[in-house]
């Protein structure tokens, strides 16, 4: 890294209720078949596997969240380009106690 490149890490944490495992299993999977997915049979029979036997929903979600959805977070700002972007989902015991100060607001 030379003098001039600085890179920061943007950390986001968010915590969904999921409503219904049934129907985000549906919506995953239907993302896992659909032919633009490019993925091989073999490929396709594993994620499969991998959502429904996953009663959390949390591999469904990953499933279902475009990374452009995510980078829109940062498009906006012309002073820096995103180089990585990493998204895990997984299992929580729900907010945490500080959750209940509302999200930060700015103008």
């Amino acid at each position: 890294m030379s003098d001039n490149e600085k890179f920061l890490r943007l950390t986001v944490e968010l915590t969904v209720e999921v409503l219904d495992v049934d129907a985000l299993q549906a919506a995953a999977l239907a993302e896992i078949r659909h032919p633009d997915a490019e993925l091989s049979d073999e490929e396709r029979a594993e994620q499969a596997e991998l959502v429904t036997s996953d009663d959390t929903g949390a591999s469904a979600l990953q499933w279902l969240i475009e990374p452009d959805h995510v980078l829109q977070l940062v498009n906006h700002i012309d002073e820096i380009e995103p180089r990585e972007a990493v998204l895990g989902v997984e299992p929580s015991e729900g907010p945490s106690e500080d959750e209940d100060h509302e999200g930060h607001d700015h103008d």
